[in-house]
């Protein structure tokens, strides 16, 4: 299980971080230039893309840094509450838009984030 558990918050830190550093980097019309998948950007500010993107790198570096150097690892149950956080307002945000089909994706990561949760509060929570 713990093993299960790392591999699935290292992916979701990758794709967190990756993701919320191109927010941070990239211009709000450079993220709608992406693809369809990113015309939510348009409901909001530039400084609110900026600020979800610092979010997802923070909470992306909080599901493993803490684990992996053994320092406040309670840091990992709440960075991935916040990122659940994070995925329940993306989620409303595409009903909003009645965007269903990229629903899907966005439910995929909160039944994952929901599994590190479920894993770090549970059964194979880190003692500090």
């Amino acid at each position: 299980m713990n093993i299960a558990l790392w591999i699935v918050a290292g992916l979701l830190s990758v794709a967190y971080v990756a993701g919320g550093g191109l927010k941070l980097i990239m211009s709000k019309e450079r993220i709608v230039a992406t693809g369809p998948a990113a015309a939510w950007v348009e409901d909001f500010r530039p400084g609110s893309v900026k600020a979800i993107g610092a979010l997802e790198v923070l909470g992306g570096l909080g599901l493993i840094l803490p684990a992996a150097l053994g320092i406040a690892t309670d840091l990992v149950r709440l960075a991935a509450l916040g990122l659940a956080m994070i995925m329940v307002g993306a989620a409303a945000t595409r009903i909003t838009r009645r965007e269903y089909k990229l629903l899907v994706a966005d439910l995929t990561y909160l039944v994952l984030i929901g599994f590190v949760v479920w894993g770090r509060f549970g059964p194979e929570a880190f003692v500090d």
